[in-house]
């Protein structure tokens, strides 16, 4: 799986329909959706689609033809979002009418390709799911653990000061692995 951590746009042009696609994380999906119409307020459609992980770890999907043809918008975008396999995303197409019937085919074409033609231009990384952990250790340990977690690209999420530190890490099992390895000695894993 891949995802996105930042916003990307693309425009593409057929017929002299205008086809916007905005690329962003799931998480600023809603905030994105709400200004491109305040921004686009001549635009015809908003088409969306969106795939994104729940806390159960299953994929969550949706998509919107927002007055097109049932099936020539919202599912043509979604289909592509999962055949590149990506996760954790939205794509909003904003669509200028020109003037020109583009029939169903030429719809589920031209919002395939502009969603395409963003992927293209965005930059992809690999989607590794993140396992928590909850550790606790020393005070006088302290640099050595959070200089390692920087290293490793591990995020601590909460931080406890008791009578021993208890930290609870997230990253992929890969680092966890390292992580717990280098420091299975002074480190108390629950």
């Amino acid at each position: 799986m891949r995802y996105i951590d930042k916003s990307f746009s693309n425009l593409l042009e057929i017929k002299q329909s205008k086809f916007i696609a905005h690329l962003v994380p799931y998480s600023l999906y809603n905030s994105t959706l709400q200004e491109l119409k305040n921004s686009h307020p001549k635009a015809r459609h908003f088409v969306t689609a969106y795939r994104y992980l729940n806390e159960y770890k299953q994929i969550v999907e949706h998509s919107s033809d927002d007055g097109e043809p049932n099936g020539t918008s919202g599912k043509p975008s979604l289909f592509v979002l999962q055949g590149a396999d990506m996760i954790n995303c939205a794509v909003v197409i904003v669509r200028y009418f020109g003037g020109t019937k583009l029939g169903t085919g030429g719809l589920v074409r031209a919002y395939s390709d502009a969603v395409n033609l963003v992927l293209e231009s965005a930059i992809l990384k690999k989607y590794e799911i993140q396992i928590t952990k909850e550790i606790s250790f020393e005070y006088s340990n302290l640099r050595k653990i959070e200089y390692e977690c920087d290293l490793l690209n591990i995020n601590i999420i909460n931080k406890l000061f008791d009578i021993k530190l208890v930290y609870k890490i997230e990253a992929s099992q890969e680092n966890i692995d390292k992580f717990l390895t280098k420091f299975e000695r002074i480190l108390k894993v629950k």
